[in-house]
C-alpha cells in the first residue's frame, strides 16, 4: 500500500513480545503485528501493533537491535509516544485510535488537542479524506461533548480546540497504522526534512 504517494506500507508477520509495561502500565507479555515503512532513499522504519494478554493494544514506532543512522529526533521517537487502540464501548466491534500528534523535538511530546483545521493542517487533509473513505472509518471528536463540535472533513472548524479519534471496524487492520503514522512519525520526517512541509489547502466552501 502506498501512502501520500511517498511511503509503502507492507505487514510483515508477527513477533512475541516479552513482557513489559503497557499503556496502563500493566505488565504483560504479548504478540505484536510488524508493518514495515519504506520511504525512497531513507533507513527502513517499524511499527510494531502489540495486542497484550491483558487485552490492551497499542502502536509504536519499533526500535530494532540496531538502529540505522537516523536524526535525533527521528530516533527518539522510537519506544516512545504509543497510540493506544481501544473499544469504543465495551463488546463493541468499533475501535477507536486517538488523534494526539507527537510534537517533534529531541524528547518528542505529544499534543491532544486541536482545531480540526489545525488537525488536518499537521496530518493532511488528502491523507485523512482518503483514509476516511475506507468503510466505517470516521474522524470525530474523541468524546461526546455538551457543546457538540462538528468534525467535517470538507469544512473544517477553526474555533474550537477538540481531542480527536479516528473509530474504525475491529477487523481493519491497517487503518490505525496509517492514522499512527500521519499523526506520530510524519510530523517528526517533516521536521527533519525528510518529508517536505504540507502547503496549506484548505477546502473552498461555496
Amino acid at each position: 500500500m502506498t501512502i501520500m504517494d511517498q511511503f509503502v506500507l507492507r505487514r510483515d508477520g508477527l513477533v512475541p513480545k516479552g513482557v513489559a509495561a503497557t499503556c496502563s502500565g500493566a505488565r504483560c507479555g504479548g504478540t505484536a503485528s510488524v508493518w514495515r515503512v519504506r520511504l525512497e532513499g531513507r533507513p527502513e522504519l517499524t511499527i510494531h501493533d502489540t495486542r497484550w494478554e491483558n487485552g490492551e493494544r497499542d502502536l509504536v514506532l519499533y526500535q530494532p537491535a540496531v538502529v540505522p543512522e537516523m536524526p535525533a529526533p527521528l530516533s527518539n521517537l522510537h519506544n516512545r509516544r504509543r497510540a493506544g487502540v481501544q473499544e469504543t464501548t465495551p463488546g463493541s466491534e468499533e475501535l477507536r485510535v486517538m488523534g494526539w500528534v507527537a510534537v517533534p523535538g529531541d524528547r518528542p511530546t505529544v499534543k491532544k488537542t486541536f482545531t480540526t483545521a489545525d488537525f488536518v493542517e499537521v496530518c493532511g487533509l488528502d491523507e485523512l479524506r482518503e483514509l476516511t473513505s475506507r468503510r466505517d472509518v470516521e474522524l470525530d471528536t474523541a468524546f461526546v461533548l455538551a457543546d457538540p463540535v462538528h468534525v467535517d472533513l470538507d469544512d473544517p472548524q477553526d474555533t474550537v480546540a477538540v481531542q480527536h479519534a479516528l473509530f474504525f471496524p475491529e477487523e481493519d487492520e491497517r487503518t490505525p497504522v496509517v492514522f499512527f503514522l500521519l499523526s506520530r512519525v510524519v510530523p517528526t520526517l517533516r521536521h527533519i526534512g525528510w518529508l517536505p512541509k504540507p502547503v496549506r489547502r484548505m477546502p473552498v466552501r461555496s
